[in-house]
Parts: structure tokens; sequence; C-alpha cells
């Protein structure tokens, strides 16, 4: 039985990550892992998350989604009911946030500017998933982790998709592709992926979901109010902008 990290890691994205139609109106792939203590993530961030919910659905079935939140679309169409109401949940999703002990490292890629620099351009999932990988190594190395199986927790998409996107992963956590600015041993800090379905209504992936689509804004257009980045911007360890 493998030794196993102190930390657990959640990881996704804001955007696709396709380079034949983008979007001009959001021409950016965000990549986020948010790594956490398990002790921290159990005795804080799970319960928090339930509260908040108890709060607003009297169960802790529902899922925070930021897109639908954003929208106002169900579970979350009360809020377009009490101007109160809404404001007050959005201060408690903010709280819970502000109050969570995690940090996010993310990596953005400009579609249009990375498409236009390279002949033949890199999947921008592909770059995004080193990028993290790199600074998640790193951030474990320092943390006393080496030698010890961290799991990175990705939310499933389809089975294609899952597969190609392990493939991917595991490609890297091998040091099978070694490119970028500098070299990174891999193989110190074992990573494992692990996907599970949206259902499964884990705090961690939520809180990415939270926070994924506000970096990539952030990125894309830095003098924009932001709200949301701005609750988390000190938990942001790392950002990547590429090319």
């Amino acid at each position: 039985m493998p030794e196993f990290s102190d930390y657990i890691v959640f990881a996704d994205e804001s955007g696709d990550h396709g380079l034949q139609s983008i979007d001009p109106q959001f021409p950016v792939f965000a990549l986020v892992f948010c790594i956490f203590d398990k002790g921290m993530y159990a005795e804080k961030v799970e319960p928090a998350f339930r509260r908040l919910k108890f709060k607003y659905f009297g169960h802790d079935a529902a899922i925070l989604h930021e897109r639908e939140i954003r929208k106002q679309e169900p579970p979350f169409a009360f809020l377009r009911q009490d101007a109160a109401l809404r404001a007050g949940f959005m201060a408690d999703v903010s709280a819970v946030m502000a109050d969570a002990p995690f940090r996010a490292f993310c990596a953005v890629i400009d579609k249009m500017r990375h498409k236009a620099r390279y002949v033949n351009p890199w999947n921008p999932y592909e770059i995004a998933m080193q990028f993290c990988m790199e600074r998640l190594s790193d951030t474990l190395m320092r943390e006393g982790q080496e030698g010890r199986l961290t799991h990175v927790l990705f939310e499933g998409r389809g089975r294609e998709e899952d597969r190609q996107l392990e493939l991917e992963f595991r490609r890297i956590a091998q040091n099978g592709k070694q490119w970028g600015r500098r070299s990174i041993d891999f193989i110190r800090t074992p990573l494992e992926p692990l996907f599970v379905p949206k259902s499964a209504n884990l705090a961690g992936h939520q809180l990415s979901d939270l926070i994924a689509r506000p970096i990539a804004l952030r990125a894309l257009r830095p003098d924009q109010a932001n709200r949301a980045f701005d609750t988390i911007k000190d938990r942001v360890s790392a950002l990547t902008i590429f090319p």
C-alpha cells in the first residue's frame, strides 16, 4: 500500500481548449489546481459548504456551479426573486471562498495568440496541465511530500475525454513530456489522477469551479472589476499566462 500525502488536489477549467472555433468574447482556456491540506479540508472546507447549503436549500445535495449561479438557473432561480436574498447568498459564497484554506495554481492560455504564434500549436490543455503539475510538484516537495502519493481529482466529462486526459496526465507524471522553461522530475512526488462525477458533490470541485472563471477573466481583462478574484487573490500562488 502506498504512503499517501497530506494533500488532496482538485482540478477544474474555464473555457474550452479547442483551437478550431474560438469565441472572441472569451478566447482563453484556464486550468486551475486547488491544493488542500486533508485535515483542513475535512474540518473546515466541507463543513462550510454544507452549512451554506443547509441555509439556502434546506439540504446539502445542491451543487454550487459558477455558471448556474451567474445565470441564476435552477437550483439558483430563487436568486431572481429577491435582491436582498441574492446579495446575502453571494456574500455568503464569497465568505466561504475567502475563509477556505487552500492554494491555487492556474494556467491561462490565450488561444488566439497561441494559434497565431505557432504553425502547429500544442493543445492548450496539455500546456496548462504541464504548468500546473510543475507548480504542484514543487509545492509538494517544499511541504515534505517526496515519495508520497497525491491524488488529483478531475470532474468526469465522458469516457473518451477522460481517457485522453488521463493519458496526458500520466505522460507528464512519468516524465514523458519534458519541455518548457525548466525540467521537473515528477517521479519525486507521485501523482495519481482520479475522475469523479459531478454528482459526487465534492466541495473541492465546487470551490475550484467557482474560482476558475474569475481567474481567467483577470488574465483576459486585468483592468475589469472582478470581485470574485479579489476575494481569493491571496490564495493564488501561481498564475501563468501563455504565450
